[in-house]
């Protein structure tokens, strides 16, 4: 078996911020030795010259939509429009070249990137095409639809909001096309699916882009979204593998988890089965994600709860019985209640650990339970850059002490994990450092929003590192650069942990390795 000597670089093991070694040995896609390149190139057949750069263990994005991230390269990305109208006349572009009644679905629109932060309704949309229309919000949890995808899901005036949703109605109980969380699932069981071919190009397009960007490995939840789990699953298996190296632990939503429990089986170590994925709210961008106080802006209402209590303590019951873990996406603080007490009352199995996704509202007295529980509270840093301000009139002054508040959770001694949630956000790892660790948006000068939340470098590299084996228990094999652990590694030209903020967004990947090969080269 060779024998590979890495470099001629500092190679942080991220035992600590002082930890470098100079050279590793890499055998089998393990790393079996680390130290001086004089001891180490001895029992070497071949060495690679990293040219002084800087190497961390393999950046792993611990909350992605990988098939959503690679739709959105594919496709137009309304994430970037700065306003309704830009964004509607590019659409209309599109939408002439469009084939007549076919569906068109596109998703990333955010209107607090509109100075009038204007909400289009069915009737503009009308304007644009005669075909069903659907415009995803940035978060997922909230669309807008024209009057053909309407009727062809035969929402009416007469139609319920569902008990997890809501159907937006005009001052006459019209609907305008505005539908929240649940009341997305009555327009979306009426879109087409997509072939396996199309999944397979959005994945090819999406492993890619990563590891293009010095990711070696995600966590994503694509399984409920493109008709049978065995779809995407196929997909998944024909894009990576031994043949294309790249590693990826799949979250399986409830809907699905029996069946996948039942009959699935994966490409380990390169597919491996995930936790029972669980949402208990929404976003708070739509004013969905759940509350325990109603919102400062719009005391009317305190979010959308997905589930009961009940319900959802039969859910995190049922992925005990299998002996798994869950994640759980909880963005307001009464979702965060509830998944917590389902947690007490259901501990998760002995050499796993839950997953609180999101975590963005939070309240001491909930700091303190959850400090009790084997957990990971898995964030995504941009999060903030892209929440604030506007976030602080959705919660007001009382509620932002605990909110987005990673340092106080890290120095609870809380773990943490790190992700982007694209195609909701960019999927660029030095985004999400430059997020955690400046707490403002590039090119902004002010000292960040809630400085005092600011995480060191160290820290912040450890979301990606560290946290996202822990987040999946394999931090014993995966997150350091050490002997026994996998040889995946992100080589960059330049130092993450010295220089000002801003040298995070100019850093440059320069090499992306898995299992000791080189999968990307600059």
């Amino acid at each position: 078996m060779t024998k590979v000597c890495f470099h001629h670089a500092t190679f942080y093991t991220m035992k600590n911020t002082q930890d470098t070694v100079e050279a590793v040995l890499v055998e089998d896609g393990k790393i079996i030795e680390v130290g001086m390149f004089e001891d180490v190139k001895k029992r070497a057949n071949q060495c690679i010259d990293l040219q002084g750069s800087y190497v961390y263990p393999g950046f792993v994005d611990s909350h992605i939509h990988l098939i959503g991230h690679g739709d959105k390269l594919r496709q137009i990305d309304l994430s970037t429009y700065k306003s309704a109208e830009k964004m509607t006349a590019d659409l209309q572009i599109l939408l002439n070249e469009h084939l007549t009644g076919e569906w068109f679905v596109a998703e990333g629109w955010n209107e607090n990137n509109f100075a009038d932060q204007k909400i289009l309704t069915r009737y503009e949309l009308d304007k644009l095409s005669s075909s069903p229309l659907a415009l995803k919000r940035v978060c997922r949890h909230a669309m807008i639809v024209n009057s053909a995808a309407l009727q062809l899901a035969g929402i009416t005036k007469d139609t319920p909001d569902p008990e997890d949703g809501v159907i937006v109605r005009d001052d006459m109980g019209e609907p305008t096309g505005y539908l929240l969380d649940g009341a997305k699932a009555i327009i979306e069981q009426h879109i087409p699916e997509v072939s396996i071919n199309q999944l397979v190009i959005s994945l090819e397009t999406a492993v890619n882009d990563l590891v293009s960007r010095g990711f070696t490995g995600v966590h994503t939840e694509d399984m409920s979204y493109y008709g049978e789990y065995t779809k995407p699953l196929q997909a998944f298996k024909e894009v990576i593998g031994e043949h294309n190296k790249f590693r990826v632990n799949l979250l399986r939503h409830h809907t699905v988890f029996d069946e996948m429990k039942a009959e699935a089986t994966y490409v380990e170590p390169w597919i491996d089965p995930g936790a029972m994925k669980i949402f208990i709210d929404g976003a708070l961008g739509g004013r969905t994600a759940l509350l325990s106080e109603p919102y400062a802006d719009d005391p009317t209402t305190q979010g959308v709860s997905i589930h009961s209590q009940e319900d959802l303590n039969a859910l995190v019951a049922k992925a005990r019985s299998y002996g798994e873990a869950v994640a759980v996406h909880a963005i307001g603080d009464l979702g965060m209640e509830m998944i917590v007490t389902a947690i007490e009352i259901y501990p998760v199995p002995q050499g796993k650990r839950d997953r609180l996704i999101h975590a963005n509202v939070l309240r001491e007295e909930l700091v303190t339970r959850i400090e009790k529980l084997d957990v990971v509270l898995d964030i995504q840093p941009s999060f903030v850059t892209s929440d604030f301000p506007w976030v602080k009139e959705r919660l007001g002054n009382d509620r932002l002490d605990w909110a987005y508040a990673w340092k106080k959770l890290a120095n609870r001694g809380i773990l943490l994990s790190g992700g982007s949630d694209s195609p909701i956000e960019e999927v660029d790892p030095r985004i999400g450092l430059y997020a955690a660790t400046a707490r403002r948006k590039p090119g902004e000068t002010h000292d960040g929003y809630q400085h005092e939340e600011k995480l060191t470098r160290f820290e912040a590299i450890a979301l990606y590192t560290i946290g996202s084996a822990q987040a999946i228990c394999k931090e014993h094999e995966r997150g350091y650069i050490e002997i026994g652990y996998d040889a995946d590694f992100t080589v960059f030209d330049r130092d993450l942990l010295d220089g000002p903020d801003e040298q995070l967004l100019e850093a440059q990947v320069v090499k992306t390795i898995i299992a000791g090969d080189i999968v990307f080269e600059k």
